[in-house]
């Protein structure tokens, strides 16, 4: 079978063709003939509409960029010409099969970002590899479905319940800087961060997610494992055109892997969930539960209790889906973040040493040194290093859109309705028309005295609108915590890539799920003893 023909099987299947070659007594060659002229007008008639964005040089009228969007650095450096060359927009197309606008300008991005619910869907072209794995949750859903979740959700990420995990993040934290001081203590300096930092977020996400002591950063737990390969093996089969076909890729080694890994997730999740709600339902029964010391709820309790204005709560299957997203949101995305920041202060050791002085003073006094949720809005500066470094290395790198009715864009522009909307948090952050030097790091970016007059949607690393990230709160909360107590307790310089040989302020960037690195991003840590920061103070 060939390749032409598998992937046109694919995109045809949206439409009805898998059913169709089903039926007996089908002529295939009719079928696919008609099916093949189909797409073709179609194509035909998406570069017309699209005519009035610029496009960059295709391979051909039929193969378009087919293999030109590269995941790897020099898929970024294409962005930088690209936004360069058109600062605002351009057209692209994949074969015959995808059409595209790549948006990487405010004022393009806000109309599409802000754009209601209603009319806004997920495309399968990006999402639906993850359907498997999250269901029916809020990253997947669309229309009346999705308001109706979010606002069941949305209280499980008020202010009310993030205090909470503070305790968590602290504790995952603290684990984290335990194994380094072993391995500095037994001369291991040089490190890399992705290992480490990802398997603390996944402790602290399984503590606020199930109230669950994995100990994940000391052993390894078969839940973890499986995480972490469900999430490589999405990525492997983005990477792969035959595999994007479902009834290929449950046939190959991958799709086996990934039913088992996935296995092992559902399990343990429904047996929480299971757990979980026998005990809600054994408290209501006790007639002294209001007296009865409560545990603080995490975020399972929450949306067991979640109920719309008619009563209704979600379902387990949709509690599944729910926690397994948070799971999975939630902890590369954070890692990435964290991962970046302390790899932008170990290379800039002045603004390092200035967010060292401000979580210093914020504990001044204190017998321990663990932070509070109050303390999280006294760390201005180290809050604007961490925003800087979202700008530089946003985690997600695009988010893609499409829309159930023509949308209008400056310029008389229109994306055609059931167009791949590709907006380019990449491009607009690192667009010169929008920010000065914008591939320097610049902390004082986000200094409040420097923001007046920026563009709403210059800044946009959770996206925006009605679908911006439900728990960027969340996130934002476990980046100043661990980055605080990581820069008290260690001074950070970039470190050696010990198969390269080479300093990691030659990092490659990995545009993946998450923006990783090749060959991961390496420090080296020098634990700071109370007599180091003292001798710090004085300097």
């Amino acid at each position: 079978m060939s390749l032409l023909w598998v992937v046109l099987s694919h995109v045809l299947s949206w439409t009805g063709l898998c059913q169709l070659l089903s039926v007996a007594g089908t002529g295939l060659g009719a079928v696919a003939a008609v099916w093949t002229v189909r797409l073709l007008g179609r194509h035909a008639w998406y570069t017309y509409r699209l005519s009035c964005f610029s496009k960059p040089h295709a391979t051909s009228w039929l193969l378009g960029h087919l293999g030109q969007m590269q995941s790897t650095e020099e898929g970024l450096l294409q962005v930088d010409d690209l936004v360069r060359m058109y600062t605002h927009s351009c057209s692209w197309f994949i074969g015959p099969f995808y059409h595209l606008v790549r948006l990487f300008h405010p004022d393009y991005v806000k109309p599409l970002l802000m754009a209601p619910a209603s009319i806004t869907v997920k495309d399968e072209l990006i999402y639906g590899h993850l359907r498997p794995w999250l269901g029916q949750s809020l990253l997947l859903l669309n229309g009346e479905e999705w308001s109706h979740r979010r606002r069941l959700l949305t209280p499980a990420f008020h202010f009310d319940i993030l205090k909470n995990y503070i305790a968590k993040f602290n504790s995952a934290t603290n684990t984290m800087h335990d194994k380094w001081c072993d391995l500095a203590a037994k001369g291991t300096t040089n490190i890399e961060m992705f290992d480490h930092v990802t398997l603390m977020t996944l402790d602290s996400l399984l503590k606020c997610a199930f109230s669950y002591n994995s100990n994940c950063q000391r052993s390894t737990s078969e839940y973890v494992s499986a995480i972490v390969e469900l999430s490589e093996l999405i990525i492997d089969r983005r990477q792969k055109i035959l595999h994007h076909w479902d009834c290929i890729y449950w046939r190959t080694q991958q799709g086996k892997r990934f039913r088992k890994a996935l296995s092992i997730v559902q399990r343990f999740t429904r047996k929480v969930v299971q757990k979980r709600r026998a005990l809600i339902s054994h408290q209501k029964t006790e007639t002294d539960f209001t007296k009865a010391p409560q545990r603080k709820k995490d975020f399972v309790d929450i949306i067991l209790l979640s109920k719309d204005e008619e009563g209704r709560g979600l379902t387990d299957e949709e509690i599944h889906a729910e926690a397994n997203t948070f799971m999975f949101a939630g902890h590369d995305t954070t890692g990435s973040a964290i991962c970046w920041t302390l790899y932008n202060l170990a290379r800039h050791e002045p603004f390092q040493e200035q967010c060292r002085e401000e979580a210093r003073d914020l504990m001044q006094g204190r017998d321990g040194h663990e932070l509070e949720w109050e303390d999280l809005s006294n760390l201005p500066f180290t809050t604007m290093c961490i925003r800087e470094s979202l700008r530089l290395h946003a985690p997600v790198q695009a988010v893609t859109r499409k829309y159930t009715k023509d949308m209008t864009l400056p310029g008389e522009r229109t994306v055609p309705k059931g167009v791949i909307s590709l907006v380019s948090i990449y491009g607009t952050h690192h667009n010169p028309a929008v920010w000065t030097d914008p591939h320097e790091f610049q902390p004082l970016r986000f200094d409040p005295a420097n923001t007046e007059g920026r563009a709403s949607h210059a800044f946009i690393p959770f996206s925006s609108g009605p679908r911006n990230c439900i728990g960027q709160k969340f996130a934002l909360a476990q980046l100043r915590v661990v980055v605080a107590l990581t820069l008290l307790r260690f001074r950070l310089t970039p470190g050696v890539n010990p198969e390269l040989g080479t300093s990691s302020g030659g990092v490659r960037r990995l545009p993946q799920l998450v923006l990783r690195a090749e060959g991961g991003l390496w420090v080296q840590l020098e634990p700071l003893t109370l007599h180091s920061l003292e001798e710090l103070q004085e300097e």
